[in-house]
């Protein structure tokens, strides 16, 4: 079992070139420049790694005053609440994954959504035929009950050593002041300008005078402030009772949508017994061992733990180090296409179907699928699953399914402290905009993450453990992740994407721990993903290379899709630094940032 090619590499020589950062986010003294967004830092102190760099300051800001990685974590998150409103806030939900550096031990929070008590498997058919995805998308129907709120406190309450009234602080000072708009908010408001229109509340909002955002202008956002003030005041708990209870619930029954609209916008049937009753999960994380690493995830609802820790225990038994470009991304791309078949049959809510998790992730199950990939031919989508339960090598006998949409949009962060505590936390409202219903006065946008749920059975007669249940939890691909040697941790990643999610951090972490990738280049290549679909998608950097015919050689099959993912990441370095990392140019770049960069203090 040979070494982490990347742990013994030296750093890319733009660490040692590192713009300091850290910068505080904008004070309510005019409006001054945002913070610069850099890729890569490394230095002392702890990390965090966003897409937005005043969210990333938010969480330097506290690690610098003391404050825990979960502090940091929470603070971050509110943020991106008002900085990053299409992709997360307080009406949508996510998983946290949490490394405690004084009891080595890694520990889970499930916030995703849940269903309404009242919600069937036909949750979004009519006469028991499917209404298209686009109806689900904007609709009352798709709002699933938030759980970002109560993971915050969840997370706070376990481990954190700050009160949920502080670090609500610099958002809630953020939505006031505003922030400035850059060219992916405008281009993602564009991307939902015909939604937004027809609500009222959202177009006043997003749609300041009736027309798109403006690069370089001040987006502020006082009715969000206001609402952090009230759950800075009152506990998150205001959220699912109460008057904002009662206002969600208001929204989801009655969608707010101006009379003249033409679209079809269904009412949802959420009560606020669904909200009053909601409740996070603590639970274990899954956990698979790779060259001599632990890597730990986020266990069902999500199936990224389990698909993920699936895949890669399928490319354990290759040396990957030492494979072609060809041979390595052909090896990628089959034990993606297996594992997501894989997760299509087994993963759903296990409160509400017997999820085999620990037979997904075992070697023993991973061997019997591993033995389906050959390296001079490519595996035919669909594939059918394999039984985890009784494990039979290179069986196709059962029944295929093709895997189903979900949406694309979510955010990643990723917070390392000076203690050694490391948070992964992924958080998402789903589609871009989510639902595009702002509670009205309230500043933040409702997911409409119930749209994760299969809207019928994937296909006749195979059983499918994602259909919709009452106050069932949808499956989700976020795979925020931690990696430990010798129960330290080494490195930390996650991104949004949808079901890109899964290839993003398996790519990923291959790249880095395998290819020898630094961090910063493994979040930055170019991107493939297969998930058990007739063709794997591949961005602009591998579309336009060589590699796609070498690969079209082989059988796979292509197409284009201009981005995948956004990741962020965190690593310890061998001299005791965190390094954080992001994107170099997805979503216009992510932003990483350290407390100390020139030093210890």
């Amino acid at each position: 079992m040979h070494r982490p090619v990347a742990r013994t590499l030296p750093l890319l020589a733009v660490v040692a070139a590192l713009v300091s950062t850290g910068a505080a986010p904008p004070s309510a003294a005019g409006s001054p420049a945002p913070p610069a967004k850099v890729p890569v830092a490394a230095g002392y102190g702890g990390a965090v790694a966003s897409v937005d760099a005043d969210a990333s300051a938010v969480g330097i800001d506290v690690l610098r005053s003391g404050g825990n990685a979960v502090d940091a974590a929470v603070a971050t998150a509110a943020a991106l609440g008002v900085t990053e409103p299409y992709s997360a806030g307080i009406g949508g939900g996510g998983y946290l994954v949490y490394y405690d550096a004084k009891s080595r031990r890694v520990h889970t929070v499930d916030g995703r959504e849940t269903a309404p008590a009242s919600a069937g498997e036909t949750l979004f058919q009519e006469n028991g035929v499917p209404i298209p995805f686009t109806e689900g998308q904007t609709s009352g129907l798709g709002v699933g009950v938030p759980g970002t709120p109560a993971t915050w406190t969840s997370a706070l309450d376990a481990w954190g050593t700050r009160p949920l009234r502080q670090l609500l602080k610099p958002a809630e000072k953020l939505a006031r002041d505003g922030f400035t708009v850059d060219s992916t908010f405008r281009a993602q408001t564009e991307l939902n300008e015909a939604r937004f229109r027809d609500f009222p509340d959202t177009s006043k909002l997003f749609l300041p005078g009736g027309a798109l955002p403006v690069v370089g202008s001040t987006f502020k956002n006082p009715d969000l402030a206001d609402t952090y003030a009230e759950l800075a005041r009152k506990g998150t708990g205001a959220l699912y009772r109460g008057p904002i209870a009662d206002e969600i619930v208001r929204a989801v029954r009655k969608p707010p949508v101006d009379p003249a609209a033409t679209r079809i916008v269904r009412s949802g049937d959420l009560t606020t017994r669904d909200l009053r009753a909601y409740a996070t999960k603590r639970q274990d994380p899954t956990r698979v061992g790779y060259r001599g690493l632990d890597v730990y995830g986020m266990a069902p609802s999500s199936s990224g733990g389990t698909t993920v820790g699936e895949a890669l225990n399928i490319l354990e038994r290759t040396d990957l180090s030492k494979l072609s470009e060809t041979q390595y991304l052909h090896r990628f791309i089959e034990a993606s296409r297996i594992s997501f078949a894989d997760r299509g049959r087994w993963v759903g809510d296990p409160a509400a179907v017997n999820v085999p998790t620990r037979e997904l992730l075992s070697q023993r199950f991973a061997d019997s699928r591993a033995c389906l990939i050959r390296p001079d031919r490519t595996l035919t989508s669909p594939l059918a699953p394999g039984d985890p339960r009784d494990p039979v090598p290179c069986a196709t006998t059962g029944q295929a399914a093709p895997t189903t949409y979900e949406g694309e949009n979510t955010t990643h962060l990723t917070v390392a402290d000076r203690w050694g505590n490391v948070v992964s936390y992924t958080l998402t409202i789903e589609s871009t905009g989510g639902s595009a219903i702002t509670v009205p006065g309230r500043g933040f946008l409702l997911n409409n993450e119930l749209t994760d749920f299969s809207f019928a059975p994937a296909a006749p007669g195979v059983p499918d453990p994602n259909l919709p249940g009452p106050g069932k939890r949808p499956r989700s691909s976020m795979s925020p992740t931690i990696v430990l040697e010798d129960g330290r941790p080494v490195l930390a990643v996650g991104s949004p994407g949808g079901a890109t999610i899964i290839t993003t951090v398996l790519q990923t972490l291959i790249g880095h721990l395998d290819r020898g990738l630094p961090l910063v280049d493994a979040i930055a290549a170019p991107r493939a993903s297969q998930r058990n679909q007739a063709t794997t998608e591949l961005e602009p950097g591998l579309w336009n290379s060589p590699l796609r015919a070498s690969l079209e050689a082989l059988g796979q099959g292509f197409r284009q899709n201009p981005e995948i993912g956004a990741a962020t990441g965190v690593q310890r370095l061998p001299d005791g630094r965190w390094l954080a990392a992001a994107e170099t140019s997805r979503r216009g770049g992510g932003s990483a940032m350290v407390v100390h960069p020139h030093g210890r203090p």
